[in-house]
């Protein structure tokens, strides 16, 4: 059995998390009430100084799961060429998850496009709103219970003329 990495055992020192890992890559699932207080310590106690994406999976349907969407954070630290997963559990009940953009500038976008597709909420993220999607869209189309025809709201939507004068 292989001695696990120093990162991994910081993080098991404060805060209660899954974790695995595999070909010395670690992945760790928070707690929603640490996660918060986890990035922090990630970024300013174990140098995760690069943002890499956040994306959502919807696990509707899947068979054992026990969660409706997982959010996977990918964290570099540069120094010492470490990287982290990081994954955390959201139900509909609540969507509403901490914006990591006030630490890492670069999860700005990335938070958007995840708002704008499957609907989690980034709480105090700068400016929440649609990156992919016109504005007039209500739905979020990443969803598995969103219809692949749509629902006919793309007739609401403006036509914008290109390159005509």
């Amino acid at each position: 059995m292989s001695e696990i990495s120093p990162t991994l055992a910081a993080i098991n020192e404060r805060f209660a998390v899954e974790a695995s890992e595999y070909r010395g890559q670690t992945r760790i699932v928070a707690e929603r009430e640490s996660f918060r207080d986890l990035m922090v310590f990630l970024q300013t106690n174990r140098g995760f100084d690069l943002f890499v994406d956040v994306t959502c999976v919807d696990y509707l349907n899947y068979r054992g799961a026990k969660h409706r969407f997982g959010l996977a954070y990918l964290l570099t630290n540069t120094a010492e060429n470490e990287r982290l997963t990081v994954r955390l559990m959201v139900d509909e009940t609540n969507l509403n998850v901490p914006s990591v953009a006030t630490l890492w500038e670069g999860a700005n976008w990335h938070e958007r496009e995840v708002w704008d597709m499957f609907g989690i909420h980034f709480e105090g993220h700068p400016d929440l709103r649609r990156i992919l999607m016109p504005p007039e869209f209500t739905a979020h189309p990443l969803r598995k219970d969103y219809p692949l025809q749509g629902r006919g709201e793309r007739h609401n939507f403006p036509t914008i003329a290109r390159g005509q004068s």
